[in-house]
């Protein structure tokens, strides 16, 4: 459970994207480089992320946010700022870029007893 200044939220988000045309480019030390990268992204936005796994032809993303960001935009933050500091950082270097296909997919993964609710409904109250 975490805890902003107007909101208590338990926001899961499982999240998987290929590279362009599904190459199995994501390996190494552009795996390492891409991993590098995601962990960047979440601490500049302020995210966490729970789980990750680079394999040659996807990445599988387990991140929690805030309400306020939707599950679109996470994969566009993700996906988009990731090719572009890598194709920034590595792409004259090794001479490979970073290309994402344009689908994702999103799912939601979270836990909350009746026990949660209730102390949270409890805790309103009193205030």
């Amino acid at each position: 459970m975490k805890t902003k200044r107007h909101a208590t939220y338990n926001l899961n988000y499982h999240i998987v994207w290929v590279p362009k045309c599904r190459n199995s480019v994501l390996v190494n030390e552009v795996a390492n480089r891409v991993r590098r990268i995601l962990h960047e992204i979440a601490d500049e936005k302020g995210l966490e992320i729970i789980d990750l796994t680079v394999q040659s032809d996807h990445v599988h993303l387990f991140v929690s946010s805030p309400p306020k960001h939707a599950p679109s935009l996470l994969a566009n933050w993700f996906k988009g700022i990731s090719s572009r500091k890598y194709n920034h950082r590595h792409a004259d270097h090794d001479g490979e870029k970073i290309k994402w296909a344009r689908g994702y997919y999103a799912g939601t993964a979270g836990h909350v007893s009746s026990e949660t609710v209730q102390d949270y409904i409890q805790r309103q109250q009193n205030s």
